[in-house]
């Protein structure tokens, strides 16, 4: 045996037994990634090394990240952190990392992670909310490690793209490529929190153009305030053949989540507890006492702390792609993709007991499985490289909520699946067929100088929702528009500068599960489907971009009209969990510029600067419930800013790379946050900085190459509120009682060793 083969073998049993015995807790295993693979459009990802600042060539507001780039945050960081450099992106999160999925948040232009649009290799990711109805989350579908780019488009999102939310933007994602040359890669994280994260990946090389890798990672960690684990073990592999004519790929992935929650904060339990404050895990007793209304230091309320929430998903992840040239001229591409998911999420909530404690396990119960098929066919004409393609999708998705009886002499400690309640509250199940198709017609003239994008999408989704235990919703939606039409075009002045313009079309299908219209009561929804219509969009944006040999700019300015907002109202605090009221609030006017500037002063010394200004503004008043008379109670929105969506964000990087050396410095700028839709609470803006250092050893006698990062997240220790909206938003809060927010993570330090063979 090999040595290389000996230290893969060695490691990939120490990530699977790691990955093992934590699933054991919870009575699951890791399983076998499956075989399957796509690429964006039928075609391949570029390799980008860094920031691509300024989007050459498009014809409308585009920002790339490559793979090197994503690679430099601390190891295991999701690429949806990594983008929150790029203008007008806003992403909270309260673990170093961006992974939490209850904390992770990300919007875009003001609207939110629901109304965006998200792919990987071209298979729909959904809207990658915490209760997902329609895909899953980029950090389960594939190892951080594993990606060789992420593009972000902010407004109109490429007309191809796989998604029913992206009213405001989109962001592709894309798996690397098996190396064409046989290696091992092995990497280990120590850091903060007993942190323990371990990578192995081997590439087969290239063989008669074929070629393929598989890869694990086991990432283990503390929380960093209070008690529980953080676990997730997860498994990639892809393959690759191709020859001059076709191209044939696969991939599949799975993921096995485990995380336990930190306590919801208010803007008063924050300044009565402290921001270190969280829930009971570790002190029944003292959740006990809490419950029956014995409180103790400082805490006022039972929803101050619970004992202990969590979120528990399972994926698999599976997609095969051809790509044929049928000519010179024409080409097709194919891909079928599948997805299973498994959640829960649990909440030890007080305002429910079992027999002997005042507290039982409520929770949420989350499953989907779902088919898909992506046929394309692009044909050249002259100036004219045409397109149409067509998107197929299938999904069955059923959640629960459930309670569960707790004993006193046992805390609910150990992290696993439930089953068998004793009470189901409600189950639904969700039948949801999707129809999408496009046309597009790509126009290049005066040798490349001019260029023109126009076409038009078609959608049609069908939600067949069914009550099958409880008092929640059923009943059919459906959302569809046959023309959605999408134009854009870039005029090239010279080798150096360009503009650039784009006006957009979008609709947002209506969502299943929790968050949707059939959370409501029957009543509630059959009232809300006599008057609500899906979420609109139109966008038009125009800039201009220089790019020389030390220096990348680009200027943007946008529009977009958002209508017929829809709202899920609380009726009540979120561990309650009673049905929502849905409505439609009205439309949301916004206006904003971008700018971006990566300036290259001498060779190897690189600073980026992003700056984003948003103003987003409801447009109309609503109802939402009665008064103390009876009447119907009007809420004066209109003109009040947006909820958590700043008006200004600010980016900046500093980064020297020489030899085998580099080192960054980058820091980023929230503005102030409303928290109601009224704006009579918010939280103040911050700003948070991480640092980076590393040197990589080449050809070195025992392996090709040997890396030593050290990464630390919040440099200077601030303390801040990385998520506000955990909890959903309310109409007013003057007195700050609303548990809907998380703070950030402190200082956190990692390092990383990576070896290659």
């Amino acid at each position: 045996m090999t040595t290389k083969t000996t230290i893969l073998a060695a490691s990939i049993l120490l990530c699977l037994h790691a990955g093992v015995a934590y699933a054991g807790e919870g009575e699951e295993t890791l399983t076998e990634a499956n075989a399957g693979g796509a690429m964006e459009g039928g075609g391949q990802a570029a390799v980008i090394d860094t920031i691509s600042v300024v989007g050459v060539g498009q014809t409308r507001q585009v920002q790339s990240l490559g793979g090197p780039e994503l690679q430099r945050a601390a190891a295991g960081t999701s690429a949806l952190k990594a983008m929150a450099r790029l203008p007008g992106v806003h992403f909270q999160s309260s673990d170093p990392w961006g992974n939490y999925e209850w904390s992770a948040k990300l919007s875009v232009r003001g609207f939110s992670q629901q109304q965006l649009g998200f792919t990987l290799d071209g298979i729909p990711l959904g809207d990658m909310s915490y209760g997902n109805h329609n895909g899953l989350h980029i950090s389960r579908a594939a190892i951080s490690e594993n990606l060789s780019a992420s593009e972000l488009s902010q407004g109109s999102g490429a007309i191809d793209t796989a998604s029913t939310g992206n009213l405001g933007g989109t962001l592709r994602f894309f798996s690397s490529d098996p190396d064409t040359e046989y290696g091992v890669r092995v990497a280990q994280t120590v850091g903060s929190d007993a942190t323990r994260r371990t990578y192995v990946r081997m590439d087969t090389g290239d063989h008669g153009g074929f070629s393929s890798y598989l890869s694990a990672a086991y990432h283990t960690t503390d929380k960093w305030k209070g008690e529980g684990p953080q676990r997730n073990g997860q498994v990639n592999g892809k393959f690759v053949y191709q020859n001059d004519t076709i191209r044939i790929s696969g991939y599949g992935a799975t993921s096995r989540r485990r995380e336990t929650d930190y306590a919801d904060l208010s803007l008063d339990s924050a300044r009565r507890l402290g921001m270190d404050w969280d829930n009971y895990a570790g002190d029944w007793q003292r959740a006990i006492d809490a419950a029956g209304g014995v409180f103790r230091g400082g805490v006022n309320s039972l929803d101050d702390a619970y004992y202990i929430a969590r979120g528990l998903r399972d994926d698999d992840l599976a997609w095969l792609s051809a790509d044929v040239s049928l000519s010179p001229d024409v080409s097709i591409a194919g891909t079928v993709y599948y997805h299973r998911n498994e959640g829960q999420g649990h909440w030890a909530t007080p305002y429910a007991a079992s027999p002997d404690v005042p507290i039982r396990m409520r929770t949420t119960e989350y499953g989907i499985e779902r088919t898909g098929i992506l046929p394309t066919i692009t044909w050249q004409v002259g100036a004219h490289e045409l397109q149409a393609g067509l998107w197929l999708e299938k999904n069955n998705h059923e959640v629960q909520r459930n309670f569960y009886n707790l004993r006193r002499d046992t805390p609910p400690d150990a992290i696993h699946f439930l089953h068998d309640p004793d009470q189901r509250v409600f189950w639904q199940r969700f039948d949801t067929q999707t129809r999408q198709y496009h046309v597009r017609d790509h126009m290049s003239f005066a040798d490349d100088r001019l260029a023109i994008d126009a076409g038009f999408k078609g959608t049609r989704v069908e939600i067949d929702g069914r009550s099958l235990v409880g008092a929640r919703a059923a009943g059919v939606l459906v959302a569809q528009d046959n023309f959605l039409p999408q134009v854009g075009a870039r005029w090239r002045f010279n080798d150096h500068e360009e503009v650039f313009g784009s006006y957009s079309e979008n609709m947002s299908a209506y969502r299943s599960g929790v968050n949707g219209p059939h959370s409501s009561s029957q009543a509630g929804f059959d009232q809300a489907r006599a008057t609500i219509r899906p979420e609109t969009s139109r966008t038009i944006e125009a800039g201009l971009r220089t790019s020389r040999h030390n220096i990348d700019a680009s200027l943007a300015l946008y529009r977009v009209d958002f209508e017929n907002r829809l709202l899920a109202i609380a009726q009540c605090a979120g561990i309650v969990g009673c049905p929502s009221a849905f409505a439609n609030v009205g439309d949301v006017r916004t206006r904003g510029a971008e700018l971006v500037l990566q300036w290259r002063p001498v060779e190897g010394l690189s600073w980026y600067n992003s700056l984003a200004w948003n103003n987003s503004e409801y447009a109309a008043d609503y109802l939402d419930g009665v008064d103390a008379a009876g009447n119907p109670r009007l809420i004066h929105a209109s003109g009040k800013q947006v909820v958590d969506a700043p008006k200004q964000l600010f980016s900046s990087e500093l980064r020297w790379e020489k030899g085998g050396f580099s080192a960054q410095l980058g820091g980023k700028y929230t503005g102030r946050r409303f928290i109601t839709y009224t704006n009579d609470s918010s939280v103040d803006a911050f700003w948070v900085a991480d640092a980076s250092v590393a040197y990589r050893w080449q050809d070195l006698g025992w392996a090709d190459s040997f890396k030593l990062q050290l990464n630390a997240t919040n440099l200077f220790d601030r303390q801040y509120f990385g998520s506000v909206g955990t909890n959903g938003f309310v109409s007013s809060d003057p007195n700050g009682r609303n548990y809907t927010l998380q703070n950030g993570a402190p200082r956190q330090v990692f390092l990383t060793a990576e070896m290659r063979f």
